[in-house]
């Protein structure tokens, strides 16, 4: 028969058995765990130089177009700059003149006007001169 000690042994063996099992099971599940982790970052660094490259060329069409960009502003701004020369060499040509001819005009009507008005003066006079 068993004695105590052999029965204390016995479920300290089954304990420890069980035990063991349970480590077994944890740790091939840990193996499958760091295998599908190995897989999934040996995909990332497959899938990630070409991602890399596609960025790399799209910053530089980004760029290329930037300075597209950039030369089509400054051509705008020195288009701008002669459109602005071409405007005030415009107005000061066509002012001057044009200043001119209205002031002339004004004198012109205010003599007529005065001329007028002296004729009339004039008339009146010689209207009681007659009577």
């Amino acid at each position: 028969m068993l004695t105590g000690v052999d029965v204390a042994a016995l479920v300290a063996a089954v304990v420890w058995a069980v035990l063991a099992t349970f480590l077994c099971v944890a740790l091939v599940r840990l193996i499958k765990l760091i295998n599908a982790a190995t897989k999934v970052v040996s995909d990332l660094g497959d899938r990630t130089p070409p991602l890399l490259e596609d960025v790399a060329s799209t910053v530089e069409r980004t760029n290329t177009s930037l300075e597209r960009v950039e030369e089509i502003t400054a051509n705008m701004q020195a288009t701008s700059e002669d459109v602005s020369t071409v405007t005030a060499l415009t107005r000061s040509v066509v002012t001057g003149p044009l200043v001119k001819v209205a002031s002339f005009s004004y004198a012109v009507r205010r003599v007529l006007g005065e001329r007028r008005t002296l004729a009339l003066v004039r008339s009146r006079r010689r209207k009681e001169a007659r009577r």
